[in-house]
């Protein structure tokens, strides 16, 4: 009876299969790590679109037709937040817009909310 093994060149095959499929996990793993910072900052800028939002509704008043800028501390970082009212075709009802960034001089915010509110 003849015995059956692998040769050095199919081991040496496998093992290159190996090594780029692990590669491959290692790459994928690391832009996980990655992207989840940035998750993470999108998570906490809509919670403080919500918070803004739910005080402005809370506060009972006709949003203005300009920006009003302020600045929440969540999660240990200061969110800087504006929002303004937006005239609607509907004269009783007005839209709210909402941003939300971590550095006010970003172009683009993390968190940008729109509802819509009825005079009081």
């Amino acid at each position: 009876m003849k015995a059956r093994g692998m040769t050095l060149l199919e081991v040496m095959v496998a093992l290159a299969i190996l090594a780029l499929a692990g590669l491959a996990v290692m790459k994928t793993s690391g832009e996980q790590i990655r992207n989840l910072d940035r998750l993470e900052q999108k998570q906490f800028a809509a919670w403080v679109a919500d918070n803004q939002l739910t005080l402005l509704r809370l506060q009972q008043v006709w949003p203005a037709e300009r920006w009003h800028h302020g600045v929440s501390v969540m999660a240990g970082l200061e969110w800087h937040w504006r929002w303004r009212g937006v005239a609607t075709s509907a004269a009783a009802l007005r839209a709210v817009e909402i941003e939300v960034r971590l550095d006010v001089e970003d172009a683009a915010p993390l968190a940008l909310l729109r509802s819509y509110q009825a005079r009081p």
